[in-house]
């Protein structure tokens, strides 16, 4: 057993949240918590750390690690043209899928059956082909909160694929029109992607299609409707075939290709890209070992801490990493599913949620700043007023 100090005797405050969804950015949720901790103890030394596991906020994440913002102008999900950033630094480019083929890239176009059969992931392709012109050694594609369900069709087209039908004539890399396909050709794909490490930062295990593949799972979450849903899991079916064909392999059943609408696929069959769990590479990418150095406790965070979050999300992820440095780590959450024993397995000391506060959901999350700052001043209490107290030793 260990005994409990002043949370600015011994180390620093690590406050490393993902975003609460619809509520709060991260950053905004390490400021809010970092605000409660400092109106009980202002002597606290505190870092902020805001997460993100692949999806939105992955570029900001590593942006306030020391990575340079570039921008570009690219072919958003639905044609239109659109400016998107990526992190640069010492060769290394870290690309955020949602900022030219996430929902949020729809614009004012609501996502629905249309935008599902439509939408494409050719603006991802061109900002990996814009970071090679970078001389980029290693791209790191984050691919969460996708709009698309192309199979990475759009994106190998942008990078110098050509998706033929059986007359020899284009055919357009989105779901309606991949119907058509007969034939990849590869003869005039970037002779530099031979040459770059690519990396595909993703933490689920789906296969491309049937039950459990891109379509059925994540597609009613871009508008597909039953319908839309079949037709998308006939049209990568397709793909899957083509590509199969062209490149002499089939990695349709490989987990985890289903990402992000099935991008993974086409990038890991097509130039091998290699598929890792997102939170990890980016705690490496952004050193986040150095922060721990130190501390004396981690905050994590999100909207809900539920079955998915113990899969390896974002802030699972950062109490695990906490655990292996030896250092606790509590969460605080907008609401928790999560039984106190799974949150003692997963590296976590305690669970703090806004629900326990405020539990009319639509208040919470309107009032989510403020519940949070509230969460922030109870876990300095508990950690700097009760120096007598102890909790479960680490290991």
């Amino acid at each position: 057993m260990r005994t409990r100090h002043l949370l600015g005797e011994i180390g620093h405050v690590v406050v490393a949240p993902d975003k609460f969804k619809g509520s709060l950015t991260a950053a905004d949720a390490a400021s809010a918590i970092s605000d409660g901790l400092t109106a009980v103890d202002p002597s606290v030394r505190i870092r902020e750390f805001p997460i993100a596991d692949g999806g939105d906020g992955t570029v900001d994440m590593v942006l306030r690690q020391g990575f340079t913002a570039v921008t570009c102008q690219v072919t958003g999900p639905l044609q239109s043209t659109l400016s998107a950033t990526y992190g640069w630094k010492d060769g290394t480019a870290v690309i955020e899928m949602a900022s030219t083929a996430g929902l949020s890239a729809l614009g004012s176009a609501a996502p629905n059956s249309t935008t599902a059969r439509t939408a494409s992931t050719r603006g991802v392709g061109q900002l990996i082909s814009d970071a090679l012109d970078r001389g980029a050694r290693k791209i790191v594609l984050g691919v969460g909160g996708s709009a698309t369900t192309d199979g990475g069709a759009g994106a190998v087209t942008a990078l110098g694929g050509r998706i033929l039908d059986g007359d020899g004539d284009s055919v357009y890399p989105c779901p309606s029109d991949l119907g058509f396909a007969h034939r990849l050709d590869l003869t005039g794909l970037d002779p530099r992607m031979a040459d770059v490490e690519l990396v595909v930062a993703c933490d689920v295990d789906n296969p491309l299609l049937g039950s459990h593949g891109a379509s059925a799972v994540y597609a009613p979450q871009k508008g597909a409707d039953t319908h839309t849903v079949r037709l998308l899991d006939r049209a990568l079916t397709r793909w899957a075939d083509v590509v199969a064909d062209a490149v002499g392999d089939d990695v349709r059943e490989v987990p985890g290709v289903g990402a992000a609408g099935g991008i993974a696929f086409g990038l890991h069959a097509v130039f091998g890209a290699t598929l890792v769990s997102g939170i990890d590479l980016l705690l490496e990418l952004t050193c986040f070992e150095d922060v721990l150095s130190g501390a004396s406790l981690v905050i994590v965070g999100e909207g809900s801490l539920d079955a998915q979050s113990l899969r390896g999300k974002g802030p699972i992820g950062v109490a695990a990493s906490a655990r292996r440095a030896g250092v606790p780590a509590v969460a605080a959450v907008g609401r928790s599913s999560v039984t106190s024993e799974q949150a003692t397995a997963a590296g976590l000391d305690g669970v703090y949620a806004l629900a326990d506060l405020e539990p009319d959901p639509d208040r919470s999350m309107a009032d989510a700043r403020t519940l949070l700052v509230e969460v922030g001043t109870r876990i300095a209490r508990e950690y700097s007023t009760t120096p007598t107290a102890h909790r479960m030793d680490v290991r």
